[in-house]
C-alpha cells in the first residue's frame, strides 16, 4: 500500500488520488512526497496524458505535514532542513510549470486539484502549486494555512505563492493569524478557484478544455505586479510598515515564526518567484532551529494530540457518555451543559428551581443564537442541540444517567447534599463528578458511597471558549472513573490532563503565584505599569494585575482566608493579602463592578490604572530591571509546576506543558514550563532561582529535582519525555 495511486483515464486525464494507509487524514511524508513526483514524473512525459487532477480518496484531502518529518529534517540540523525545503520546492514548482517551455510558457499540462473536504497547511500549498482548485462546497470544512498556530509557518511555498496571488494585506490573517475558512469563503477570498458538488469530475472537465494561458500562474507571466503593491510601492510600503507594527504588537517579540514569516514575505516581494521560495526555505530553516518552534511543536500538537487520544487513559472498556446529569444551572453548569448537548449528549440540568435551570438552558440557546448570527449555526441545529437539553429539579430525572457533573456552589456543604440526593437515583454503575477549582476531592468523596466512582473534573471558564479540563483523582478514585471522565472530555472536544489532589490541583497552584507576584511588586512600589508589560513583553497574554481583575479581587480574598485557615502559621502570602484586601474594602472587586486595579467605564472596557493605588502604593524612585520583574513572574509559575511534578500531582510533564498553555496562556511561544526550563537550561534557571531566593525570600527556591537535572546536565524532556512520572523516575 502506498500514500498516491495513479490512474490515467481512458480520456487521458491521469488520477493521482491521495490516501494514507491506516490513517484518517492524509499527511505527508517524505516518501509520499517522492511517490507524488514521481507520478508528476509519469504525468508529464507519458504522450497519452493531457493532464492531471490530484484529489483525495478520504472524505478530507490533508491535515498537513507529518510532524516527524520535521522532527527528522531538524536532526539533521540547518543543511538537511533547508535541502529538504527547497526538494519540495522542486516538486511543487514542477507541478506549477508542469512541462511548459520556459520561454514561450506554451506546452505545459493541465494540473488540477480536487479537494473534498479540509485541506490544511501542505494540503493547501500543494493545491496553490496546481493550476486549478476545486473544492466540494463541504461547510463542515476547513481550507488554510495553520502552521502560525504551532511555532512555524507555510515553508512549502504556501507563503510565497499567497502572497504573490492575494497581496501581502489580504493574505495577512491566512498566514500570520492560520486563519481557516470554509470553502465558500476560501472561494470568496480567492484561495479556491471553483466550488463543485464532485470536484474531481469538475477538475477533469476542465483540464480537457484548458489552454495554454490557463496554466501560467501570474507571478510567471511578462509584466506581474504584486496584488496592493510590493514593498518600495507607495501602497506596498504602507502595508508592510503597517504589518511589521502589527506584528510586534501582537507578539511582542516572542514568537520568532511570525516575525520570519513577514521577512520572507517582504525579501521575497523584491526579488523573482524562484528567488523568493530560497529565501522561504531560508527563513524556515532558522525557524526550525529556533528551540521556540520545537517546543511550541511538541505541545501544541503532537503532545496534545497524544492527550486527547487517550495517551494516559487506563486500560478499561470504552466509557463514552450517553447522558450526563448536571447539578446546578449557573454559569459553569449552563456552559458544561452546552458543551455536553452541542457534542450530542443528552443532558439533565438541574437546580434547585425550575426558573433557574430554565435560565441555565436558555444559557445554549443564546451561544446558539450568536452562531445564527454569524452564519455558522442554522435554526435546525439550534432546535437540535436544546433539544437534548432538559431543564428540571427533581433527581429522579438523572434516572438512567452514566455520568454526573455536580457544578453547585464551592460549599463542602452544599456539594455533599447534591451527591447524596443524586447517588440515591443514578445506577451504581454511574460515575460522579465535582467541578471544583479548589476544594480537595478527596474531602469532597467522604459524603460518597461508591468513592472509587468520585473524581474531580475542574473546567475552566468560559466552559464554551476554553479547551482544557483538568481532572483530578482522589485517594480511592478508581480507574473506570478516571477512563470515564477522559471519555466525556474526548467527547466534548476538549483537552484533558490528569492530576492528583493536592491543594489547588496543578493549574490553579500554578497561576495563583503569578497573580501573587504582580500584587507583591505593587505593594513594594514597583510600577504597576512595568508588572503588567513584563509579563506581557514574555509571552503572556495577561498581566497579573489584569488577571486578577478578570476573575474578580473577592474571589482572591476567598482564596486567601480558606488557604489561611488550612495552612495557619506555613501560610506565606501575608503581603498579597495586605493589597487584595485593602482593594476590597474600598469596594473595588475588579471588571465585575466597574473596578480594580483599573479602571473601567459604563461599556465595562477598560481604562488606565485606578490613581488610588499608586497613592496608597506609591511608586519607587528606583524600579526594577524589565528581566528580573519577568523572571520573578515566570518562576513563580515554573517553579510550582516542578514542584507538584516532583510530588507527584502532576504524573506527566507534557500533561503540564500542554495544560499550562491552554489553562492560563502560560507563554505559548516558550511550550510550557518544562519547556521553557530546557530552552533556558537547568543551570541558569538555578542561578535565577538562588538569586531571587537570596532577595525575596525562599518562594523562589530551586526545587531538588531542578537541582539535580542541573547538576546532571540534562533536561525535563531528556529524563521524563516519554511519559515518565518523578516518583517512578
Amino acid at each position: 500500500m502506498t500514500d498516491f495511486t495513479y490512474d490515467l483515464g481512458a480520456d487521458g486525464v491521469a488520477i493521482i488520488t491521495w490516501d494514507v494507509p491506516n490513517k484518517s487524514m492524509n499527511v505527508m511524508s517524505l516518501e509520499g512526497f517522492a511517490l507524488l513526483d514521481s507520478f508528476i514524473d509519469r504525468a508529464l512525459a507519458d504522450e497519452a496524458c493531457k493532464g492531471v487532477v490530484i484529489t483525495s480518496a478520504k472524505k478530507d484531502f490533508a491535515g498537513g505535514m507529518d510532524l516527524n518529518v520535521i522532527a527528522q529534517m531538524r536532526a539533521g540540523g540547518a543543511e538537511a532542513i533547508f535541502n529538504g525545503v527547497m526538494q519540495m520546492h522542486a516538486v511543487l514548482r514542477k507541478i506549477e510549470r508542469a512541462g511548459m517551455d520556459p520561454k514561450t510558457l506554451k506546452g505545459g499540462k493541465p494540473i488540477a486539484a480536487a479537494l473534498p473536504g479540509t485541506a490544511l497547511g501542505i494540503g493547501l500549498e500543494l493545491p496553490l502549486s496546481c493550476h486549478r482548485i476545486f473544492a466540494a462546497p463541504n461547510e463542515k470544512a476547513k481550507i488554510g494555512l495553520p502552521e502560525i498556530m504551532v511555532g512555524i509557518f507555510p515553508g512549502a511555498g504556501g507563503t510565497t505563492r499567497l502572497v504573490r496571488k492575494m497581496g501581502a494585506m489580504v493574505a495577512a490573517p491566512f498566514l500570520l493569524e492560520g486563519k481557516l475558512s470554509a470553502p465558500k469563503a476560501a472561494k470568496a477570498a480567492g484561495i479556491v478557484d471553483e466550488l463543485a458538488e464532485d470536484p474531481v469530475a469538475a477538475a477533469r472537465a476542465w483540464v480537457l478544455e484548458a489552454k495554454d494561458a490557463d496554466l501560467v500562474k501570474p507571478w510567471d507571466a511578462k509584466g506581474y505586479k504584486m496584488p496592493g503593491g510590493a514593498p518600495y510601492h507607495p501602497a506596498g510600503f504602507m502595508t508592510f510598515v503597517g504589518a511589521s507594527a502589527m506584528v510586534h504588537g501582537k507578539t511582542m517579540g516572542v514568537y520568532p515564526a511570525a516575525k520570519a514569516l513577514l521577512s520572507a514575505v517582504y525579501e521575497g516581494a523584491l526579488v523573482p518567484f524562484d528567488q523568493a521560495l530560497r529565501i522561504e526555505a531560508r527563513w524556515f530553516t532558522s525557524v526550525l532551529m529556533n528551540p521556540s518552534s520545537t517546543a511550541m511543536i511538541r505541545s501544541l500538537f503532537i503532545n496534545k494530540e497524544a492527550l486527547e487520544k487517550g495517551a494516559n487513559r487506563p486500560k478499561v472498556a470504552d466509557q463514552t457518555v450517553s447522558k450526563v446529569g448536571i447539578l446546578g444551572a449557573g454559569m459553569m453548569g449552563a456552559g458544561i451543559a452546552y458543551v455536553a448537548a452541542n457534542a450530542g449528549i443528552e443532558v439533565v440540568l438541574i437546580d434547585a428551581s425550575i426558573e433557574a435551570a430554565e435560565r441555565g438552558k436558555a444559557y445554549s440557546a443564546g451561544i446558539l443564537d450568536k452562531g445564527i448570527a454569524r452564519k455558522k449555526v442554522t435554526e435546525e441545529k439550534k432546535a437540535e442541540v436544546l433539544g437534548r437539553i432538559t431543564a428540571a429539579t427533581d433527581y429522579a430525572t438523572l434516572a438512567g444517567c452514566d455520568l454526573i457533573v455536580e457544578a453547585v456552589f464551592e460549599d463542602p456543604k452544599v456539594k455533599a447534599e447534591v451527591t447524596q440526593r443524586a447517588e440515591a437515583v443514578i445506577p451504581t454503575g454511574a460515575v460522579f463528578a465535582t467541578n471544583t477549582s479548589t476544594l480537595p476531592i478527596s474531602m469532597l468523596a467522604k459524603a460518597s458511597v461508591r468513592p472509587e466512582q468520585f473524581i474531580g473534573i475542574h473546567f475552566f471558564s468560559p466552559v464554551d471558549k476554553m479547551m482544557l479540563v483538568e481532572i483530578i483523582k482522589g485517594e480511592k478514585t478508581g480507574d473506570v472513573a478516571v477512563a470515564k471522565a477522559l471519555d466525556f472530555v474526548r467527547q466534548i472536544r476538549k483537552t484533558p490532563i490528569v492530576v492528583n489532589d493536592a491543594r489547588f490541583f496543578y493549574a490553579n497552584r500554578c497561576i495563583i503565584p503569578y497573580i501573587n507576584e504582580g500584587i507583591r511588586m505593587v505593594a513594594e512600589g514597583v510600577s504597576p505599569t512595568l508588572i503588567e508589560n513584563a509579563a506581557k513583553l514574555v509571552g503572556m497574554p495577561l498581566g497579573p494585575l489584569q488577571l486578577v481583575d478578570e476573575t474578580s479581587i473577592d474571589l482572591g480574598v476567598k482564596i486567601a482566608k480558606a488557604t489561611k485557615a488550612a495552612m495557619g502559621e506555613a501560610y506565606p502570602d501575608a503581603a498579597v493579602d495586605e493589597v487584595i484586601f485593602w482593594m476590597a474594602d474600598q469596594g473595588r472587586l475588579g471588571r465585575k463592578n466597574g473596578a480594580g486595579f483599573y479602571t473601567y467605564d459604563a461599556a465595562g472596557k477598560r481604562g488606565d490604572f485606578w490613581d488610588g493605588l499608586a497613592a496608597h502604593y506609591p511608586q519607587a524612585s528606583a524600579q526594577p530591571e524589565l528581566h528580573e520583574v519577568q523572571h520573578r513572574l515566570l518562576m513563580a509559575q515554573v517553579l510550582e509546576a516542578v514542584r507538584a511534578f516532583e510530588a507527584g500531582v502532576l504524573e506527566d510533564i507534557r500533561e503540564g506543558d500542554v495544560g499550562a498553555i491552554l489553562g492560563w496562556g502560560f507563554a505559548p511561544w516558550s511550550g510550557g514550563p518544562f519547556a521553557w526550563l530546557d530552552i533556558l537550561g537547568a543551570a541558569r534557571a538555578v542561578e535565577i532561582c538562588d538569586d531571587l531566593t537570596a532577595r525575596f525570600g525562599p518562594r523562589f527556591e530551586a526545587p531538588a529535582l531542578l537541582r539535580d537535572i542541573a547538576a546532571k546536565g540534562d533536561g525535563f524532556y531528556a529524563r521524563f519525555g516519554g511519559g515518565q512520572s518523578a516518583k517512578a523516575a
